[in-house]
Protein backbone atom coordinates (compact mmCIF):
# COMPACT_ATOMS: atom_id res chain seq x y z
CA UNK A 1 0.00 0.00 0.00
CA UNK A 2 2.93 2.42 0.45
CA UNK A 3 4.53 1.91 -2.21
CA UNK A 4 0.85 2.07 -4.46
CA UNK A 5 0.56 5.47 -2.32
CA UNK A 6 4.03 6.97 -3.18
CA UNK A 7 4.00 6.13 -6.80
CA UNK A 8 0.57 7.69 -7.06
CA UNK A 9 1.88 10.75 -5.59
CA UNK A 10 5.06 10.65 -8.08
CA UNK A 11 2.08 10.52 -10.91
CA UNK A 12 0.32 13.35 -9.45
CA UNK A 13 3.78 15.56 -8.60
CA UNK A 14 4.82 14.92 -12.52
CA UNK A 15 1.69 15.79 -13.90
CA UNK A 16 1.99 18.98 -11.67
CA UNK A 17 5.39 19.50 -12.74
CA UNK A 18 4.82 19.10 -16.10
CA UNK A 19 1.27 21.99 -16.35
CA UNK A 20 4.78 24.47 -14.84
CA UNK A 21 7.56 23.71 -17.11
CA UNK A 22 4.66 24.14 -20.00
CA UNK A 23 4.00 27.13 -18.60
CA UNK A 24 7.35 28.54 -18.28
CA UNK A 25 8.41 27.47 -21.80
CA UNK A 26 4.87 28.88 -23.34
CA UNK A 27 4.13 32.02 -21.35
CA UNK A 28 1.38 32.63 -23.59
CA UNK A 29 -0.87 30.14 -23.98
CA UNK A 30 -3.52 29.83 -22.17
CA UNK A 31 -4.95 27.34 -20.10
CA UNK A 32 -8.55 27.43 -21.36
CA UNK A 33 -10.23 28.95 -24.71
CA UNK A 34 -13.01 29.68 -26.40
CA UNK A 35 -13.54 28.69 -30.21
CA UNK A 36 -15.91 29.72 -32.90
CA UNK A 37 -18.99 27.70 -31.56
CA UNK A 38 -18.32 29.00 -28.23
CA UNK A 39 -16.62 25.30 -27.10
CA UNK A 40 -14.39 25.68 -24.27
CA UNK A 41 -11.44 24.00 -23.87
CA UNK A 42 -9.23 23.27 -21.15
CA UNK A 43 -5.35 22.48 -21.15
CA UNK A 44 -4.19 19.45 -20.08
CA UNK A 45 -0.23 19.02 -19.29
CA UNK A 46 1.75 16.61 -20.21
CA UNK A 47 2.75 13.96 -17.90
CA UNK A 48 2.25 9.91 -16.66
CA UNK A 49 -0.66 8.17 -15.42
CA UNK A 50 -1.76 4.12 -14.50
CA UNK A 51 -4.08 3.27 -17.41
CA UNK A 52 -6.25 0.67 -16.56
CA UNK A 53 -7.05 -1.90 -13.71
CA UNK A 54 -6.45 -5.16 -12.41
CA UNK A 55 -9.31 -5.07 -9.51
CA UNK A 56 -10.20 -9.11 -9.40
CA UNK A 57 -13.81 -10.25 -10.64
CA UNK A 58 -13.89 -11.14 -6.84
CA UNK A 59 -13.54 -7.96 -4.96
CA UNK A 60 -15.62 -6.05 -7.83
CA UNK A 61 -18.52 -8.85 -6.90
CA UNK A 62 -18.36 -7.61 -3.68
CA UNK A 63 -18.68 -3.72 -4.21
CA UNK A 64 -21.43 -4.38 -7.09
CA UNK A 65 -23.48 -7.30 -5.37
CA UNK A 66 -26.10 -6.92 -7.58
CA UNK A 67 -24.61 -7.27 -10.61
CA UNK A 68 -24.23 -11.43 -11.81
CA UNK A 69 -20.42 -12.70 -11.34
CA UNK A 70 -20.31 -12.95 -15.39
CA UNK A 71 -20.35 -9.13 -15.42
CA UNK A 72 -17.34 -8.65 -13.91
CA UNK A 73 -15.40 -11.34 -14.95
CA UNK A 74 -16.43 -9.92 -18.42
CA UNK A 75 -13.88 -7.06 -17.83
CA UNK A 76 -10.59 -8.65 -18.30
CA UNK A 77 -9.96 -5.89 -21.39
CA UNK A 78 -8.99 -3.05 -18.10
CA UNK A 79 -6.08 -5.32 -17.78
CA UNK A 80 -2.89 -5.13 -16.98
CA UNK A 81 -2.82 -1.70 -15.39
CA UNK A 82 -0.12 -0.02 -16.86
CA UNK A 83 2.15 3.05 -16.92
CA UNK A 84 1.47 5.33 -19.70
CA UNK A 85 2.97 8.32 -20.73
CA UNK A 86 1.39 11.39 -22.63
CA UNK A 87 4.31 13.31 -23.74
CA UNK A 88 2.65 16.65 -25.37
CA UNK A 89 -0.31 19.06 -23.82
CA UNK A 90 -3.36 19.23 -25.42
CA UNK A 91 -6.79 20.93 -25.26
CA UNK A 92 -9.87 19.50 -24.57
CA UNK A 93 -12.90 19.90 -24.66
CA UNK A 94 -14.74 21.39 -20.93
CA UNK A 95 -17.86 19.77 -21.80
CA UNK A 96 -19.44 17.24 -24.08
CA UNK A 97 -20.14 18.57 -27.36
CA UNK A 98 -23.99 20.56 -27.34
CA UNK A 99 -27.03 19.82 -29.26
CA UNK A 100 -26.83 23.74 -30.41
CA UNK A 101 -22.85 23.50 -31.33
CA UNK A 102 -23.34 20.67 -33.35
CA UNK A 103 -26.75 22.49 -34.71
CA UNK A 104 -24.08 24.87 -35.68
CA UNK A 105 -21.66 22.61 -37.22
CA UNK A 106 -24.50 21.54 -39.56
CA UNK A 107 -25.73 24.34 -40.48
CA UNK A 108 -22.02 26.20 -41.46
CA UNK A 109 -21.09 22.86 -43.29
CA UNK A 110 -23.60 21.23 -44.96
CA UNK A 111 -22.87 17.97 -43.52
CA UNK A 112 -25.95 15.23 -43.51
CA UNK A 113 -25.11 13.79 -40.34
CA UNK A 114 -24.83 9.49 -41.31
CA UNK A 115 -28.52 8.72 -39.61
CA UNK A 116 -29.79 10.61 -41.62
CA UNK A 117 -28.10 10.35 -45.19
CA UNK A 118 -28.66 7.00 -44.82
CA UNK A 119 -31.85 7.15 -44.26
CA UNK A 120 -31.67 4.20 -41.39
CA UNK A 121 -31.99 6.71 -38.41
CA UNK A 122 -30.93 5.84 -34.96
CA UNK A 123 -32.17 4.54 -31.86
CA UNK A 124 -34.91 6.76 -29.15
CA UNK A 125 -37.23 6.27 -26.09
CA UNK A 126 -40.44 5.67 -26.85
CA UNK A 127 -43.12 4.89 -23.35
CA UNK A 128 -44.66 2.31 -25.65
CA UNK A 129 -41.76 0.30 -26.57
CA UNK A 130 -40.89 -3.00 -24.35
CA UNK A 131 -37.55 -4.10 -24.54
CA UNK A 132 -38.67 -7.57 -23.09
CA UNK A 133 -40.63 -7.62 -26.27
CA UNK A 134 -37.92 -6.88 -28.68
CA UNK A 135 -36.27 -9.75 -31.35
CA UNK A 136 -32.67 -8.01 -29.88
CA UNK A 137 -33.78 -6.69 -26.43
CA UNK A 138 -32.75 -3.39 -27.15
CA UNK A 139 -33.25 -1.04 -23.91
CA UNK A 140 -34.30 1.58 -27.15
CA UNK A 141 -36.39 1.45 -30.18
CA UNK A 142 -34.67 1.69 -33.36
CA UNK A 143 -33.37 2.09 -36.02
CA UNK A 144 -36.15 4.05 -37.34
CA UNK A 145 -35.69 7.35 -39.30
CA UNK A 146 -37.80 9.63 -36.94
CA UNK A 147 -34.80 9.14 -34.47
CA UNK A 148 -31.73 11.34 -35.11
CA UNK A 149 -29.63 14.01 -33.50
CA UNK A 150 -32.53 16.41 -33.85
CA UNK A 151 -34.75 13.73 -31.85
CA UNK A 152 -33.60 10.78 -29.45
CA UNK A 153 -37.17 10.24 -28.23
CA UNK A 154 -36.93 12.71 -24.99
CA UNK A 155 -37.10 16.46 -24.66
CA UNK A 156 -33.26 18.22 -24.86
CA UNK A 157 -32.55 22.15 -24.92
CA UNK A 158 -29.26 23.33 -26.71
CA UNK A 159 -27.24 22.91 -24.00
CA UNK A 160 -27.71 19.13 -23.39
CA UNK A 161 -25.24 16.74 -25.03
CA UNK A 162 -25.77 16.25 -28.50
CA UNK A 163 -26.91 12.53 -28.82
CA UNK A 164 -27.21 9.63 -31.94
CA UNK A 165 -23.42 10.54 -33.62
CA UNK A 166 -21.45 8.40 -35.26
CA UNK A 167 -17.85 8.15 -34.85
CA UNK A 168 -18.15 9.27 -38.40
CA UNK A 169 -20.46 12.01 -37.79
CA UNK A 170 -18.08 13.12 -34.56
CA UNK A 171 -14.68 12.89 -37.53
CA UNK A 172 -16.63 15.03 -39.80
CA UNK A 173 -17.39 17.70 -37.07
CA UNK A 174 -14.03 17.50 -36.27
CA UNK A 175 -12.47 17.82 -39.83
CA UNK A 176 -14.35 20.99 -40.63
CA UNK A 177 -13.66 22.26 -37.19
CA UNK A 178 -10.17 21.90 -38.33
CA UNK A 179 -10.75 23.63 -41.80
CA UNK A 180 -12.46 26.58 -40.69
CA UNK A 181 -10.36 27.67 -37.87
CA UNK A 182 -6.76 26.37 -39.04
CA UNK A 183 -6.06 24.77 -35.98
CA UNK A 184 -6.36 20.51 -35.55
CA UNK A 185 -9.29 19.02 -34.30
CA UNK A 186 -9.57 15.32 -33.57
CA UNK A 187 -10.93 12.56 -30.86
CA UNK A 188 -8.84 12.15 -28.12
CA UNK A 189 -6.91 8.79 -27.86
CA UNK A 190 -8.65 6.28 -25.46
CA UNK A 191 -5.48 7.28 -23.33
CA UNK A 192 -5.77 10.99 -23.26
CA UNK A 193 -9.72 10.20 -22.63
CA UNK A 194 -8.61 8.28 -19.38
CA UNK A 195 -5.98 10.52 -18.12
CA UNK A 196 -8.31 13.40 -18.21
CA UNK A 197 -11.05 11.44 -16.71
CA UNK A 198 -8.72 10.30 -13.47
CA UNK A 199 -7.49 14.51 -13.52
CA UNK A 200 -4.89 12.14 -10.76
CA UNK A 201 -6.90 9.70 -9.59
CA UNK A 202 -6.84 5.62 -9.66
CA UNK A 203 -10.30 5.52 -7.80
CA UNK A 204 -13.04 4.21 -9.13
CA UNK A 205 -14.48 7.13 -10.14
CA UNK A 206 -13.15 11.06 -10.24
CA UNK A 207 -15.23 11.01 -7.29
CA UNK A 208 -13.62 7.98 -5.04
CA UNK A 209 -14.82 4.38 -4.96
CA UNK A 210 -18.26 4.37 -3.71
CA UNK A 211 -20.74 4.34 -6.34
CA UNK A 212 -23.29 6.96 -4.78
CA UNK A 213 -20.27 9.59 -4.92
CA UNK A 214 -21.31 9.96 -8.61
CA UNK A 215 -24.77 11.56 -7.86
CA UNK A 216 -22.09 14.48 -6.71
CA UNK A 217 -20.16 14.57 -10.55
CA UNK A 218 -22.80 12.64 -12.78
CA UNK A 219 -25.70 12.18 -14.55
CA UNK A 220 -26.02 8.33 -14.03
CA UNK A 221 -28.60 5.58 -13.68
CA UNK A 222 -30.15 6.42 -10.35
CA UNK A 223 -33.23 6.55 -8.62
CA UNK A 224 -34.65 9.21 -11.11
CA UNK A 225 -34.23 6.72 -14.11
CA UNK A 226 -35.98 3.88 -12.17
CA UNK A 227 -39.97 5.10 -12.93
CA UNK A 228 -38.90 4.66 -16.81
CA UNK A 229 -36.77 1.41 -16.56
CA UNK A 230 -38.34 -0.22 -13.46
CA UNK A 231 -37.17 -3.88 -15.41
CA UNK A 232 -33.64 -2.62 -14.66
CA UNK A 233 -34.40 -0.93 -11.12
CA UNK A 234 -31.29 -2.99 -9.10
CA UNK A 235 -28.81 -1.39 -10.57
CA UNK A 236 -30.30 2.02 -10.33
CA UNK A 237 -28.15 4.06 -7.32
CA UNK A 238 -30.16 4.75 -4.25
CA UNK A 239 -30.17 8.73 -4.58
CA UNK A 240 -31.53 11.43 -7.01
CA UNK A 241 -29.48 13.46 -9.66
CA UNK A 242 -32.67 15.11 -10.68
CA UNK A 243 -32.34 13.93 -14.23
CA UNK A 244 -34.19 10.77 -15.70
CA UNK A 245 -32.85 11.79 -18.99
CA UNK A 246 -29.95 13.81 -19.99
CA UNK A 247 -28.82 16.94 -18.22
CA UNK A 248 -27.61 20.29 -19.60
CA UNK A 249 -23.66 19.69 -19.79
CA UNK A 250 -22.06 20.84 -16.62
CA UNK A 251 -25.12 20.20 -14.50
CA UNK A 252 -22.61 18.42 -11.97
CA UNK A 253 -18.96 19.30 -10.50
CA UNK A 254 -16.15 19.18 -12.64
CA UNK A 255 -13.60 16.47 -12.07
CA UNK A 256 -9.91 17.80 -10.26
CA UNK A 257 -9.01 19.16 -13.87
CA UNK A 258 -12.12 20.99 -14.60
CA UNK A 259 -13.48 18.91 -16.98
CA UNK A 260 -17.88 18.03 -16.70
CA UNK A 261 -19.27 15.13 -17.22
CA UNK A 262 -16.71 13.02 -17.80
CA UNK A 263 -18.72 10.12 -16.02
CA UNK A 264 -22.19 10.21 -17.46
CA UNK A 265 -24.99 11.95 -19.69
CA UNK A 266 -23.38 10.77 -22.75
CA UNK A 267 -20.38 8.22 -23.59
CA UNK A 268 -17.91 9.70 -25.70
CA UNK A 269 -16.16 8.02 -28.45
CA UNK A 270 -12.25 8.09 -28.43
CA UNK A 271 -9.75 7.29 -31.85
CA UNK A 272 -9.25 3.95 -31.07
CA UNK A 273 -9.75 0.22 -32.71
CA UNK A 274 -10.40 -2.17 -30.02
CA UNK A 275 -8.97 -4.95 -28.91
CA UNK A 276 -9.22 -6.60 -26.14
CA UNK A 277 -5.62 -7.66 -25.90
CA UNK A 278 -4.45 -4.15 -26.19
CA UNK A 279 -2.91 -3.09 -23.09
CA UNK A 280 -0.72 -6.36 -22.52
CA UNK A 281 1.31 -4.73 -25.78
CA UNK A 282 0.54 -1.05 -25.85
CA UNK A 283 3.44 1.80 -25.84
CA UNK A 284 4.57 3.31 -22.76
CA UNK A 285 4.47 6.42 -24.64
CA UNK A 286 1.22 8.00 -26.23
CA UNK A 287 -0.25 4.63 -27.03
CA UNK A 288 -2.80 5.11 -30.28
CA UNK A 289 -4.31 1.93 -29.92
CA UNK A 290 -4.48 -0.83 -32.63
CA UNK A 291 -3.59 -0.18 -36.20
CA UNK A 292 -7.20 -1.54 -37.38
CA UNK A 293 -9.95 -3.06 -35.77
CA UNK A 294 -14.26 -3.54 -36.73
CA UNK A 295 -15.13 -1.89 -33.66
CA UNK A 296 -14.34 1.39 -32.37
CA UNK A 297 -14.22 2.26 -28.08
CA UNK A 298 -16.60 4.94 -26.19
CA UNK A 299 -15.89 6.05 -22.63
CA UNK A 300 -17.62 7.56 -19.52
CA UNK A 301 -20.53 6.15 -19.35
CA UNK A 302 -23.78 7.77 -20.49
CA UNK A 303 -27.17 9.31 -18.15
CA UNK A 304 -28.43 5.25 -18.57
CA UNK A 305 -25.67 3.39 -17.63
CA UNK A 306 -25.39 1.42 -14.43
CA UNK A 307 -22.46 2.40 -12.08
CA UNK A 308 -19.97 -0.29 -13.11
CA UNK A 309 -19.66 0.61 -16.41
CA UNK A 310 -19.21 4.56 -15.85
CA UNK A 311 -15.82 3.42 -13.82
CA UNK A 312 -13.00 5.55 -15.36
CA UNK A 313 -11.08 2.18 -16.38
CA UNK A 314 -14.45 0.75 -18.14
CA UNK A 315 -13.88 0.24 -22.00
CA UNK A 316 -17.11 0.33 -24.55
CA UNK A 317 -16.80 -0.54 -27.95
CA UNK A 318 -19.42 -0.54 -30.70
CA UNK A 319 -19.29 -0.46 -34.50
CA UNK A 320 -17.97 3.13 -35.96
CA UNK A 321 -21.36 3.78 -38.01
CA UNK A 322 -23.70 2.79 -34.99
CA UNK A 323 -26.42 5.59 -33.54
CA UNK A 324 -27.28 5.90 -30.08
CA UNK A 325 -29.18 7.86 -27.43
CA UNK A 326 -26.84 7.24 -25.56
CA UNK A 327 -23.72 8.55 -26.95
CA UNK A 328 -22.28 11.69 -27.81
CA UNK A 329 -18.90 13.28 -28.55
CA UNK A 330 -15.50 15.62 -26.90
CA UNK A 331 -13.02 16.85 -28.83
CA UNK A 332 -9.54 17.55 -28.62
CA UNK A 333 -7.91 20.63 -30.17
CA UNK A 334 -4.36 20.50 -30.41
CA UNK A 335 -1.38 23.32 -29.79
CA UNK A 336 0.14 25.29 -32.89
CA UNK A 337 2.75 23.80 -33.80
CA UNK A 338 5.76 26.02 -32.36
Amino acid sequence: MRHLLAATLSLIVSVSLSASVFAADHGATSTAIENTLGMKFVLVPAGEFVMGSNELPDVLSKAYPQYEHRRVEELGDEAPAHRVRITQPFYLGQFEVSVGQFRKFIEGSGYIPEPVEDGTGAYGYNTDYDAAKSAGGDAFEGRDPKYSWRNPGFVQGDDHPVLNVTWNDAMAMAKWLSEKEGVKYRLPTEAEWEYACRAGTRTRYASGDDAESLLTIANIFDADAKAYWPRWAEFTLSGHDSFAFTAPVGSFAPNAWGFYDMHGNAWEWVSDWYADDYYARSPVDDPQGPDDGIVRVRRGGSWHTWSLYARSSYRNWISPNSRYALVGIRLVRELPAR
